[in-house]
């Protein structure tokens, strides 16, 4: 029998998505986010988790969705080419166990340009869930320039 994968589900306006687990630090709570001037329309800002200052982002608008707060709203924390990134979703809540088997590549579609990011797609539960590489969605400049961002936001100017 083949390993099992293991997956975090999350959810982005109606669709289920899915990356690795390796990847997801935690799920925090929504929690407030300090917004950063002159940012790019997806990134929310920063927030301090237990005194790391980390860049938010929010696939909601990255995906072009609407943006509904509620409570059930999470940022996920994961690690993308050695930087913590916060990933503002509509929910997060689930490890999926994945038989690799099951997992479908993705349709020729995803392969043009904006869609790389899709690696695959999986049927759990019924349900078809969308597997992601989050560093295809940030683009490797954007990463850079969320990373600058946060560094930029935690530099506290000195007293007069």
């Amino acid at each position: 029998m083949p390993k099992l994968q293991q997956i975090v589900g999350f959810r982005v306006g109606r669709e289920n998505f899915g990356v690795p687990i390796g990847i997801v630090h935690e799920i925090v709570r929504m929690m407030d986010i300090t917004v950063v001037p002159d940012a790019p329309a997806h990134i929310e800002g920063v927030i301090n988790l237990r005194g790391k200052i980390i860049p938010v982002v929010d696939l909601r608008k990255r995906f072009s969705e609407p943006v509904e707060p509620n409570r059930r709203n999470r940022i996920m924390v994961a690690e993308l080419d050695g930087h913590q990134v916060g990933l503002v979703v509509d929910a997060a809540n689930e490890v999926l166990k994945v038989n690799p088997e099951l997992i479908e590549p993705p349709p020729n579609i995803f392969e043009q340009g904006e869609l790389n990011y899709v690696t695959g797609v999986g049927k759990f539960s019924g349900k078809l869930v969308i597997l992601i590489d989050l560093a295809k969605i940030m683009q490797r400049g954007e990463l850079r320039r969320i990373s600058d961002f946060a560094e930029t936001a935690g530099v506290v100017p000195p007293a007069l």
